[in-house]
């Protein structure tokens, strides 16, 4: 590995074959009135303290690029897709015990690409904690004010992690079980790395945003909200675990929520840094002029500008639908 990471890639002899994908678990229940379930979380939009120290992370560490830029506010992606939006915001202070964001996660395309990127922070020995979630292979790291980020691959081809009867699970492709939280073996994962493979140059363009997780005060409320008002497939609450996940056509999660600040934690006050919004984007017109028709329906408060409706979830946290460009 390159300590220095001036591009010298990593290599090995047991550089192997992808595997291919398998089967995600099934939703727990699916809404009457259900999302489009091509409805995908596009990016996230952080209020930041310092945005010059901040870009130097997301672009030199973390490997995103600048699609656009202000004198307050930046917009970064891969692949000209716009992934993190920054924005300077004066006085802002970071809050504890509230709710907000618990991370944001970067999905890559395979295991080659996870390896680079965390063979990138090995280098440029940034902290940051590898771990096997069994379903997906990830690391977990801070920006420079405290945002969580996941950077991650799916790999159902070695098992799954589920929530049922009220348990968080995980179980390998053998039939053992774990605890969806070991370390990841990092020998086996840099062996799909290749010889010319560098380790400076930017996230993959196949680079999105795989799911975002959240701080809310209560799980049911939470569930009845994603799930019942906006259409969000339910896989499942594990209340021992105090989480919760919600996605879109039947993924594993596209939304995971926990009440780890606390049952019934305060929203972040107006001042906060860290979560401005998290924006989902539709496939076309139709499914979000069908989105907001429910909204319509159910009374449930939205704002609408060009095209793009942001409603608030009961703890507080803002999201945004918009269409896909």
């Amino acid at each position: 590995m390159s300590e220095s990471g001036s591009g010298e890639g990593l290599s090995s002899s047991r550089a192997r074959t992808m595997p291919s994908p398998f089967s995600f678990p099934q939703p727990s229940a699916i809404a009457a009135r259900r999302i489009h379930p091509q409805t995908r979380p596009a990016f996230v939009h952080l209020r930041v303290s310092n945005l010059e120290r901040m870009l130097a992370f997301y672009r030199q560490i973390l490997g995103l690029q600048v699609n656009r830029a202000s004198a307050r506010k930046v917009t970064l992606g891969a692949g000209g897709r716009d992934l993190v939006i920054l924005e300077e915001f004066p006085g802002g202070k970071r809050y504890r015990g509230v709710c907000g964001l618990y991370h944001y996660a970067l999905l890559l395309p395979d295991r080659r690409e996870l390896a680079r990127a965390i063979g990138r922070l090995f280098a440029l020995r940034y902290p940051h904690a590898p771990t096997d979630h069994i379903m997906t292979k990830t690391t977990y790291l801070d920006d420079p004010e405290g945002n969580t980020i996941e950077l991650y691959c799916e790999s159902p081809e070695d098992g799954i992690f589920s929530l049922q009867n009220g348990q968080f699970f995980a179980r390998r492709a053998d039939g053992s079980w774990s605890n969806g939280r070991e370390p990841l073996d990092l020998e086996a994962l840099f062996a799909y790395l290749e010889k010319d493979d560098r380790l400076d140059l930017p996230l993959p363009p196949q680079t999105v945003i795989g799911h975002f997780h959240i701080h809310v005060a209560d799980l049911e409320q939470t569930r009845f909200f994603y799930h019942e008002q906006l259409g969000f497939d339910d896989m499942g609450i594990a209340a021992g675990f105090r989480m919760g996940m919600v996605s879109a056509g039947g993924y594993h999660h596209h939304v995971g929520y926990n009440t780890w600040q606390g049952e019934g934690a305060p929203s972040a006050p107006p001042d906060a840094l860290g979560l401005e919004a998290l924006a989902f984007s539709f496939p076309n017109l139709e499914a979000w002029q069908i989105f907001r028709q429910r909204l319509e329906e159910i009374a449930l408060p939205y704002r609408e500008q060009d095209q793009s409706i942001s409603v608030t979830d009961p703890s507080g946290n803002k999201l945004i639908f918009f269409v896909r460009g």
